[in-house]
């Protein structure tokens, strides 16, 4: 059996239409090479063995998701310095009118005429957003950043927020800093990539507490994860308390294992066939109202 197959059997099993996957990287192909060669070079925000599963082209890499039937995806890219932001913005807008499964993504960063690039995206139909805490050291409490969560958090606009502290701690990263950001801003609809790794039981009590946060499941629960941050067993009852908050991520390409297995990690917490087809798909649809088939 083809991976494709794999995968496909998995969401038709389950009687859905596709998946909806929250966490998916397109970017600039110079970017990208460049993201690659520091995985490959073992950097210190990995500081692990990474070998990347799907380096290919573009173009492959979207018939692969295609042929998974991943029905909606999105090009998380993520600026490392002032000055970046606004042209990978618009390198993912071009790429989301070119690419229809694509949920028209946007980024950020604390920098002079942040609040107006991000309205540019927002006016320009950007879906969700992209925050990198530990690439780009920065804090999200930053006074710069003030009105843009606002804006967002106005326009109920999705943020994905790597801001748990794997795989190593960055000066920012944690769930005190999100804490603060969401005192201010209680409304910001936060998505909490990795299930906030490997801080999980913090990350899931700001999911409790507040009606906007959600968390994606991108690479947690997988046998690469299990091994240096693995999730509490006591906490897997909460994530059925929190099933409607659930979002499926995968990281692909950027990826050590098939794209299939973290869906394999997900079916063996053994939560059940409703919580799969919440987490796999029906909640994403429902957070960017995706038509019924």
């Amino acid at each position: 059996m083809s991976e494709a197959e794999d995968v496909r059997r998995f969401w038709k099993r389950l009687g859905l239409p596709g998946l909806v996957d929250i966490h998916t990287h397109f970017m600039p192909e110079q970017v990208l090479k460049k993201v690659w060669a520091y995985f490959d070079a073992v950097g210190p925000l990995t500081g692990m063995e990474w070998p990347i599963a799907y380096r290919h082209e573009e173009e492959q890499r979207v018939a692969l998701l295609r042929e998974f039937g991943v029905r909606a995806f999105t090009s998380m890219l993520y600026p490392h310095k002032a000055g970046m932001a606004a042209w990978l913005s618009g390198w993912a807008a071009d790429f989301a009118a070119r690419t229809p499964e694509c949920l028209h993504t946007a980024t950020l960063f604390p920098e002079e005429g942040v609040d107006r690039y991000v309205r540019t995206a927002v006016e320009g139909g950007a879906r969700v957003f992209k925050a990198h805490l530990q690439v780009g050291a920065y804090d999200p409490n930053d006074a710069l950043l003030d009105p843009v969560w606002g804006l967002l958090a106005e326009a109920r606009i999705p943020v994905v927020m790597h801001c748990g502290s794997g795989p190593v701690p960055g000066k920012h990263t944690g769930p005190e800093p999100v804490g603060r950001l969401l005192a201010r801003h209680p409304r910001l609809r936060l998505v909490v990539a990795h299930m906030g790794m490997p801080e999980y039981t913090d990350f899931l009590e700001l999911a409790q507490s507040y009606d906007g946060v959600m968390l994606d499941t991108t690479m947690a629960f997988t046998d690469f994860s299990e091994r240096f941050s693995p999730f509490p067993k006591r906490e897997r009852a909460r994530l059925l308390d929190v099933r409607d908050r659930v979002l499926l991520g995968t990281d692909f390409p950027n990826i050590p294992y098939p794209y299939a297995h973290q869906l394999q990690a997900l079916e063996r917490l053994e939560l059940g066939d409703d919580w799969l087809r919440a987490v796999c798909h029906d909640n994403g649809a429902r957070l960017f109202a995706l038509p019924s088939s």
